[in-house]
């Protein structure tokens, strides 16, 4: 029986590591895990905050996501935005998700990543 999601895998180009690093560390304040030695050869990293972890693999012949994305829930949606765009970072709200506050970002390789704040204090169904 499913009991939870373990992590989101998405993909990046190779040689792009520094770069995500800067992005998941610097930007969104996670946390690098370390790869075992055998997978850690086959480039990428792994990040996590909280229960929230992250993959990022190397794809030969990468493109980025742009429709599929991992929903990151957040606390303080405005201040994360502002945060993200102080990073140069392209932030889009969409109020079409009834009882959140939620916006679109990219990573550094162009990966569409959604964050999202429940209104009020009862977690949203669905969300």
């Amino acid at each position: 029986m499913l009991a939870a999601i373990d992590h989101v895998q998405l993909a990046a180009p190779p040689g792009s590591e520094d770069l995500l690093r800067g992005y998941y560390v610097g930007v969104l304040g996670m946390t690098e895990i370390r790869k075992p030695p055998v997978l850690a050869a086959r480039g990428g990293c792994w990040f996590q905050a909280g229960d929230v972890r992250l993959h990022l693999g190397i794809e030969k012949d990468f493109r980025p996501a742009k429709k599929a994305h991992p929903g990151l829930r957040v606390t303080g949606a405005e201040a994360f935005a502002a945060r993200l765009q102080s990073h140069d970072a392209e932030v889009v709200w969409d109020d079409d998700l009834p009882g959140h506050r939620r916006f679109y970002s990219e990573d550094p390789v162009g990966n569409r990543l959604e964050f999202l704040e429940p209104l009020g204090s009862a977690e949203q169904p669905g969300s």
